[in-house]
């Protein structure tokens, strides 16, 4: 049987909206649970969601943490080799150390106080200092991701929610024609780029909103939070492939 697998974000998408529609969405994945492969694929750590597992009434398979620069999978939450050694050669050895110097020319940037994986992640106020931050790290040879008009996150170049995700599904040998994408903000804008069946949540980014204009993979659901990624899911689930999922559902009215 060919599973349906769902990478979704967590904060505003599958944590998103009431608590009944959060708990609709995961009764309807725990009714099938064998036929969903469920990944987490957050800005958070990998700490938090092994707590936040812990506390639902589904656990994800797999996880993607960090804004994609940790991974962790199956029953243990451990590290797949290959991942790891990807990961490791993206972030040179003296990266904190090189971006900490450059951020120190830019105090109108506060450090986020927990951080892991391999980036270095910060708040902003005024959109002005995080452009001018950015230009600056990127001639370092990082990728900047801003985000949500709030988070400054300093990433390994080319090392993004989407790219890693990609990789995950080709390590563990999943479906990427049968896996679903779910996000709110400019940090899932990676996911959708990379050709994915995807869904961006009725409370997304404006900004967002935005940068998915023309993307025909993403159905863009009128619905919030957790009843966004169920309306998508149930539609995707019971199609035999993404293209009959955006064709069907992307361009209707109420999506639009």
């Amino acid at each position: 049987m060919v599973r349906t697998v769902l990478a979704t974000d967590l904060d505003g998408t599958f944590l998103g909206g009431s608590s009944d529609e959060r708990a609709t969405l995961y009764d309807w994945i725990a009714q099938r649970r064998d036929e969903i492969v469920l990944i987490f694929v957050s800005g958070r750590g990998l700490d938090f969601m092994r707590g936040l597992a812990k506390e639902l009434p589904v656990q994800p398979d797999h996880m993607v943490g960090d804004v994609g620069t940790s991974v962790a999978c199956g029953p243990w939450y451990s590290p797949l080799p290959q991942m790891e050694q990807w990961l490791d050669a993206s972030w040179p050895a003296d990266a904190h150390a090189l971006i900490e110097e450059t951020m120190q020319r830019h105090p109108g940037l506060s450090e986020q106080p927990v951080v892991g994986g391999r980036r270095r992640s910060y708040y902003y106020k005024d959109p002005a200092h995080a452009h001018a931050a950015r230009q600056d790290v990127q001639e370092l040879g990082f990728d900047v991701l801003i985000s949500d008009n709030l988070y400054f996150d300093v990433l390994p170049r080319g090392v993004q929610k989407g790219p890693t995700l990609l990789r995950t599904l080709q390590a563990l040998d999943l479906p990427a024609h049968r896996t679903l994408v779910a996000g709110d903000t400019l940090n899932d804008l990676s996911m959708f780029d990379t050709g994915l069946a995807g869904v961006a949540v009725g409370n997304r980014e404006a900004a967002l909103d935005a940068a998915i204009r023309n993307h025909g993979n993403v159905y863009r659901s009128p619905h919030t939070g957790a009843a966004g990624v169920l309306d998508a899911l149930q539609r995707f689930h019971r199609t035999e492939d993404s293209h009959g999922f955006i064709t069907g559902h992307r361009l209707s009215p109420a999506a639009l």
